[in-house]
């Protein structure tokens, strides 16, 4: 009863942990940045992995027929972070950033020609947001269009890993195939209770040193903290212990660790997160190792430097997989029901 799926924007696995965690069957995948497809590839293969620019594919031939599409398209043209950049630098954002901005309309390019009866897409939450809502409203209408129905949910990672994570989960149901009455009945995960803490994550004995800020950094970030404070901002660097939950984890974490920095007992200065520590931050743990072949845990592969990219754009695997359990529950009925239909024509 299980569905079949295609990954666009891959990155390092995210949904795809989450998806085969509930048995669906994984078809294709593209990646466009090479270091995130060497974890990919290190971690599931690279059989149906194609690495490149996704307006370089041939989306009839190279991309197969799938009952659901999915990814977590570039949210940087999306971002209050990003948006902020690209106003100080004057560049464009959203949809009109023409190198990541408008690959949502290359996703809209595959639906017209593959039709897939789900659509489970990931943003960050200003999405919706966006130049005053239109951005988000321009989504909801090319989905709409196609013959599919809308749902959304800004869910907080916390109830699954020890991190503030908000982002935008976006399901659509093809009306052509679904019962309007599952469609109606389809809910995300309920809100749970408090999730996490960082000591489930963290490592029991003092990591490699190097992980420590330097004095020089340890000051900078102290300085600038205490003039943005001045001057009545709220940036600066945030300290965390084992008790706590972390801030979002982003992918310009490697550059100074300033969102998330851990007090760790009797060292001179607070240390960043090591990669082993952001993967399993990210919901990359133990389980899904398994799941892989793993003992314990997944292999890191790169630099600490792509390593702390490739988790800070990723998606949490635990909400995915939370998610799917709503989408496969929804689907086997249908499939229940139109196997039924079908014995009563034949039967006829």
């Amino acid at each position: 009863m299980s569905f079949t799926y295609v990954e666009l924007f891959a990155g390092i696995g995210g949904f795809r942990l989450g998806l085969d965690a509930v048995g669906a069957t994984h078809l294709f995948a593209n990646e466009r940045d090479k270091y995130a497809a060497q974890t990919y590839a290190a971690w599931f293969g690279d059989e149906n992995l194609l690495v490149g620019d996704i307006h370089k594919i041939d989306y009839k031939t190279e991309i197969p027929s799938h009952d659901l599409l999915c990814g977590g398209f570039p949210c940087q043209p999306f971002s209050i972070a990003g948006v902020s950049k690209k106003n100080s630098l004057g560049r464009k954002h959203g949809f009109q950033d023409k190198e990541q901005g408008n690959l949502f309309f290359e996703i809209m390019k595959i639906v017209s020609i593959h039709r897939p009866k789900i659509i489970f897409l990931e943003n960050v939450k200003n999405l919706i947001g966006h130049n005053q809502g239109n951005t988000w409203e321009v989504i909801k209408e090319s989905l709409t269009s196609k013959g599919y129905v809308v749902k959304y949910e800004i869910i907080n990672a916390a109830s699954w890993v020890p991190q503030n994570r908000k982002r935008v989960f976006i399901v659509a149901l093809s009306k052509n195939y679904f019962d309007t009455d599952l469609i109606d009945k389809f809910e995300f995960p309920p809100k749970a209770l408090a999730g996490p803490s960082l000591k489930s994550i963290l490592h029991r004995n003092p990591p490699d040193p190097k992980y420590m800020l330097s004095d020089a950094l340890w000051s900078y970030l102290r300085n600038y903290a205490r003039i943005q404070k001045a001057k009545g901002n709220g940036f600066g660097y945030k300290l965390f212990g084992g008790d706590d939950v972390a801030a979002t984890m982003s992918a310009r974490y490697y550059k100074d660790g300033a969102e998330i920095l851990i007090n760790q007992p009797e060292w001179k200065n607070p240390r960043k997160l090591t990669p082993k520590e952001a993967a399993k931050l990210m919901g990359f743990n133990s389980r899904y190792a398994k799941y892989q072949g793993y003992s314990r845990e997944f292999p890191i592969i790169v630099s600490d430097v792509q390593a702390y990219k490739q988790f800070g754009n990723a998606v949490c695997p635990p909400v995915v997989e939370s998610i799917a359990k709503e989408i496969l529950r929804i689907y086997e009925i249908q499939r229940v029901r139109d196997s039924r239909s079908s014995s009563k024509r034949k039967a006829i």
